[in-house]
């Protein structure tokens, strides 16, 4: 009996210490790849570019958006981001209106439609008021 908890105990310290190592491999693989250019996330969600390195100090430089600037550690740049496959040609492009009015649903429930009659105010009152009652 205590020589199966003694294998258990060391078949789990084994896969510790060999995920722990997979992990520090991980990282260094992902730290030999920044260089000035590379667009990168931190732990903490940030997205920039990578302007500067200061390997004495552990620093990283990164360009958030154009001439805004961040410095934070290195072990915080946790990914680096590939740039996005090229949207096919062949998809339709979004037509935006100019306008509001096709943002708003109408009797016949199509946007766009205009409606027959706008609701008067002393309208709107009693519909509310109607509709307040069905609920209790």
């Amino acid at each position: 009996m205590n020589i199966v908890l003694f294998a258990m105990l060391g078949i789990f310290i084994f896969m510790m210490f060999r995920r722990n190592k997979k992990t520090k491999e991980q990282q260094a693989t992902l730290q030999s790849q920044f260089a000035p250019g590379v667009e990168v996330m931190t732990s903490f969600g940030l997205f920039g570019r990578i302007v500067s390195m200061d390997d004495e100090e552990n620093k990283v430089v990164l360009e958030l958006s154009p001439g805004n600037l961040a410095t934070v550690h290195r072990q915080a740049v946790t990914k680096i981001v590939e740039p996005a496959a090229a949207v096919e040609e062949e998809e339709e492009p979004t037509v935006v209106p100019d306008d509001a009015s096709s943002l708003t649903i109408h009797d016949a429930g199509t946007p766009g439609t205009p409606a027959a009659a706008p609701e008067t105010p002393d309208e709107t009152l009693k519909r509310l008021n109607d509709e307040g009652k069905k609920d209790s």
